[in-house]
């Protein structure tokens, strides 16, 4: 029977773990990872007892990529194009989870694993893993939303600079054009990531996945849209009981227990 590709778990604090399990290919993304991708991050999404979620994989490497053996067995354009479509569709119901995730990078994240840290909203990365883009020497582009996600994230140079060179960043470099969230010693990505799932998961739900909306669906809006729906948005949060709890736990000088209600 063959090894399951990723393994999920859920942790008493409120992290649900996704680990890429195929050590020996790299954790390369295939259909099949896809697939199992998206069933996982939709089981976690619908688990109460879930509030953040931390993306990994196990072995030398996050992630080195999409299957090229895969890639190489494709009927053509239209082969390549249901694969990509598949890999889009796990990385948007990652992305577009309204509990926050956050990525534990090590060795490389390249290609469809650049694609998959970029699909979370954090990035924890070690100080020697390198992240980047090297489609275009095989004569091809990202094509699971990640000229789309660079462009937002990166000023336009840079972004073009990794779709056209292909060479990758290094940690410090990703983390100084903003790409990054935190670099961390080696061997420490996977604990550090869940650190701050686990500070995370201590946090309003409501207002974490209010905050990743407002981020997420106000750097399209223009300027008034996206004030107003930020307006909408807060005046909301003050009518939930978990504000009620954060004010009451300030005046009372304790921690507070929000419940996502």
């Amino acid at each position: 029977m063959a090894a399951e590709p990723l393994r999920v778990s859920v942790g008493e604090d409120g992290v649900g773990l996704l680990v890429l399990d195929r050590p020996d290919r790299l954790n390369a993304l295939s259909s099949s990872v896809a697939s199992a991708l998206e069933d996982g991050v939709r089981r976690l999404a619908d688990d109460p007892a879930v509030r953040v979620l931390v993306v990994a994989g196990e072995g030398r490497a996050f992630c080195a990529g999409a299957d090229i053996t895969e890639l190489d067995a494709l009927d053509g354009p239209f082969g390549f194009r249901a694969f990509v479509t598949r890999l889009t569709g796990a990385l948007d119901t990652l992305a577009g989870c309204p509990k926050p995730s956050v990525a534990a990078v090590h060795g490389a994240a390249l290609g469809g694993g650049c694609e998959l840290a970029l699909a979370c909203d954090l990035r924890v990365v070690e100080e020697t893993a390198r992240i980047g883009v090297p489609e275009v020497r095989l004569g091809l582009l990202p094509g699971a939303a990640g000229t789309a996600r660079l462009s937002h994230l990166l000023p336009a140079a840079i972004a073009k600079q990794l779709l056209m060179t292909g060479e990758p960043l290094s940690a410090a470099d990703a983390l100084r054009l903003g790409l990054v969230n935190t670099v961390v010693p080696d061997g420490s990505a996977r604990p550090a990531a869940v650190d701050l799932a686990r500070r995370l998961a201590a946090l309003p739900p409501l207002a974490l996945a209010a905050a990743k909306r407002l981020v997420d669906t106000g750097a399209g809006l223009p300027h008034h849209a996206a004030v107003a729906l930020e307006r909408e948005t807060v005046s909301m949060l003050f009518g939930t009981a978990d504000r009620v709890e954060g004010v009451r736990a300030f005046l009372e000088k304790r921690p507070p227990v929000f419940r996502g209600q």
